[in-house]
């Protein structure tokens, strides 16, 4: 009994590897009607161009072993071809020879057929297809081979994400090396080989593209918080990888957690009361003089919680908004912890622990604590009382001094941001360049890693409205405001500035004069060498006659035909 049992089983799993043979097996048992089968088979028969489909010979096996004619089949068959690709591929010749270039009219046919089977796609069908075939189908591996095709997979794949079919084929997209192009979260999601390799492309591109950290970082945010299962796992490689002696530092940068998360991957649940004041005022989005006092005690006690449990950077937007913006009132008996925490989060480190000490054992760097705590307290007396250009001048001198310190140079940021967005700021100032947008010409001197911020800053500045000036009065405003990333783009940001303004060219929202501003400005800025990608973002611009036609001259001894006879020279361009 077991062993008919066993026999059963295996018959019943032994999976589609030799479907046709099984099927021509069942069609062979006396209980299928042969007359039934040929009616059935000569229907399908009947069907336009059915000799084309990739079923044809299971249906010809069946209608030979069930007694059917060869010359019946031949002229149903016959009869019923009209031939629709072939006709495609008498066009597309016809096409050709009148003149066509050859990948125009692939294109064509290309487009024609993903259209024509995003319409009539049938998982079902498709599922069946794959299964009867026993092992990949030659005509699917020839198919991921071209980019057109696994556009379409992808796109199949994002309508139908159970479709087994096309999760196979999303598998050997990434195993041929392809991972790079699945750019739906929804579709690499479906199988752990494949999320993985597509979040290991996502990171390394974070990796290799300081100037764009801010687009990949979101990339690799969206990716992990696609799901519950996708956000943990991404977690605990990122808090794997960010243990590593070799940068380690680096991936904390993406380690956006949600801080429960957090707290379990830290070890950080030792510390119960400094986790629960933590998430209490993560979980309301705003800062209490309670919670803060029971942090303060525990990083003040001899055996501190882990840096990173206060190195959130939900925590630490709340902590810089309260320090740095213009009359955020503090309470003065607790404004010192305040203090204290954030400069304790920038300005101390934990030092790697040695081959022979003890597990969890941790050695702290506070050298720096004390003068990032006396800045940002100079800096917060300055920043949290509202003040005009030239009420500062006299507390330029300490505001130089302080923002070589990164995190009060990130307060400047945020300082200047909340006084110089104000409605009537402009409208108010009299200054040429008002002294709080100077000041970040020093971050952005001292800080190559906030130059991002700046930038974002300038941009939101440059295309805000202010309509209660007058045109000339605005068109010195923006250029100033030029000359702010001419200085960033000086510092080291050169191709996050270029690609903002010619992105300003082609939207043709910007006067033509600003353009032309600009460019001359960063032409005696710059000098080669110059990179592949600075030349291929700013020479169309040197190239515009409508923007640099006035600055020519009649030989090539003027900065514009200087550049573009040195480019043209040694730079290919696209």
């Amino acid at each position: 009994m077991e062993e008919e049992f066993e026999d059963e089983a295996w018959n019943n799993s032994a999976g589609r590897g030799n479907a046709p043979e099984e099927e021509a097996e069942n069609h062979e048992e006396p209980s299928e009607n042969p007359k039934a089968v040929v009616s059935d088979c000569l229907q399908l028969f009947s069907s336009v161009d059915y000799i084309m489909e990739p079923g044809i010979f299971v249906q010809l096996k069946r209608y030979f072993q069930a007694g059917g004619t060869p010359e019946q089949v031949i002229n149903t068959l016959s009869a019923n071809y009209t031939a629709v690709a072939q006709t495609a591929n008498l066009l597309a010749e016809w096409l050709i020879m009148a003149g066509v270039r050859v990948t125009d009219v692939q294109a064509m046919v290309e487009n024609h057929l993903k259209d024509m089977i995003l319409k009539t796609f049938d998982p079902k069908k498709a599922d069946k297809i794959f299964t009867e075939e026993g092992e990949t189908p030659g005509w699917l591996t020839e198919m991921i081979e071209h980019h057109t095709w696994r556009s379409l997979i992808y796109r199949l794949a994002e309508e139908y994400p159970e479709c087994l079919m096309l999760n196979f084929t999303i598998k050997l997209i990434s195993d041929a090396g392809f991972q790079s192009e699945i750019t739906s979260i929804s579709t690499a999601a479906q199988q752990i080989e494949v999320f993985s390799r597509v979040l290991k492309t996502a990171i390394a591109k974070f990796l290799s593209h300081p100037e764009d950290w801010q687009g990949a970082i979101e990339e690799v945010a969206k990716m992990v918080c696609h799901g519950q299962h996708t956000y943990v796992y991404s977690q605990v490689l990122i808090q794997v990888l960010s243990q590593e002696a070799k940068g380690g530092f680096i991936m904390k940068r993406l380690n956006h957690n949600v801080t429960p998360i957090t707290m379990a991957l830290n070890g950080s649940s030792r510390h119960p009361q400094a986790c629960e004041a933590l998430t209490s005022m993560l979980s309301r989005n705003t800062l209490n003089p309670a919670d803060i006092t029971v942090l303060y005690r525990n990083y003040t006690s001899p055996e501190p919680p882990p840096i990173d449990l206060i190195r959130n950077p939900q925590f630490l937007e709340l902590l810089v908004d309260s320090l740095f913006k213009v009359g955020v009132k503090i309470n003065q008996e607790h404004k010192s912890k305040y203090i204290y925490l954030l400069g304790y989060a920038a300005s101390v480190c934990e030092i790697p622990t040695k081959k022979g000490q003890p597990k969890g054992h941790r050695v702290l760097n506070k050298d720096e604590l004390k003068a990032t705590i006396i800045a940002i307290e100079k800096v917060h007396a300055i920043c949290n009382v509202s003040r005009g250009s030239s009420e500062l001048i006299a507390d330029i001198s300490t505001l130089y001094s302080c923002i070589r310190f990164p995190v009060v140079g990130v307060g400047v940021i945020r300082w200047v941001e909340n006084t110089v967005t104000e409605p009537s700021y402009f409208k108010l100032c009299t200054e040429s360049c008002p002294l709080h947008l100077a000041l970040l010409d020093e971050v952005a001197c001292v800080h190559a890693s906030l130059h991002d911020q700046i930038l974002r800053l300038l941009v939101r500045l440059f295309e805000s409205k202010q309509d209660e000036l007058e045109i000339l009065v605005q068109l010195e405003l923006k250029k100033m405001l030029l000359d702010r990333m001419v200085n960033l783009l000086a510092r080291g940001c050169v191709v996050p500035v270029v690609k903002y303004i010619s992105q300003c060219c082609t939207r043709g929202d910007t006067d033509i004069s600003l353009i032309r501003y600009f460019v001359t400005e960063v032409l005696e800025t710059v000098t080669h060498p110059y990179s592949s990608e600075f030349v291929q973002l700013f020479l169309p611009m040197v190239e515009n006659e409508e923007i640099t036609g006035s600055m020519r001259g009649e030989g090539d001894n003027d900065p514009v035909s200087e550049f573009i006879v040195h480019c043209k020279a040694h730079y290919t361009t696209l």
